[in-house]
């Protein structure tokens, strides 16, 4: 019985050193926007920067962690009535900003590209929409929901043992604001990082 232990000790030994174990950072370039039946679809430049972590089980799996400041959200054209009974179009921008923990299960197609799959959850940090025109922007926080679920699916490319390029579409799965519109989140991420 301990010659059996013994050997799954061993194994398990052999597999944590045969494991890789990274930590790093990144920062992205992101064209958000909400989707939904009750929304039009308008993009928003923005960006996200955070940490990252891999831990390589062989030379085809990992799973991937992170913790990524992302600012959302989307903008959207209405009209405006204005002094001289004309119809403006204004631009309303919808900032709703998030810690996001996603945790990504990696396909390693090749030792340099992984494709790149799992959930995320969001944490609201805060939220405001701002009107063409107008300086002072409205605070929206009470309006949002505090926690946002998705799911993430892209590919990374690894430059070198260190550095990596990453391109991913989160689908928001939960609605973004309190009450009846069915609005969620969706965020295109370019992102460039390191690990070590």
């Amino acid at each position: 019985m301990k010659k059996f232990f013994v050997l799954i000790a061993a194994a398990i030994v052999c597999m944590s050193a045969s494991a890789q174990f990274q930590i790093g950072g990144k920062v992205g370039f992101d064209m958000t926007n909400f989707w939904g039946s009750d929304v039009e679809h308008g993009m928003k430049p923005s960006y996200q920067a955070g940490l990252v972590m891999e831990y390589k089980f062989n030379p085809h799996f990992a799973i991937a962690p992170e913790v990524v400041f992302a600012s959302q959200g989307g903008k959207f054209k209405v009209l405006d009535l204005n002094l001289f009974g004309l119809d403006v179009s204004k631009t309303v921008t919808y900032n709703t900003n998030y810690i996001n923990v996603p945790v990504m299960f990696k396909y390693y197609v090749s030792p340099a590209f992984s494709i790149d799959l799992g959930p995320q959850v969001g944490f609201n940090v805060y939220s405001k929409y701002s009107i063409e025109d107008v300086k002072e922007a409205v605070d929206l926080k009470d309006g949002t929901k505090s926690v946002d679920f998705g799911v993430g699916l892209g590919g990374t490319y690894n430059l070198t043992d260190n550095a990596f390029v990453q391109a991913r579409y989160t689908l928001g799965l939960t609605k973004v604001f309190e009450g009846d519109g069915d609005c969620k989140n969706g965020n295109i991420q370019i992102a460039f990082g390191m690990k070590f």
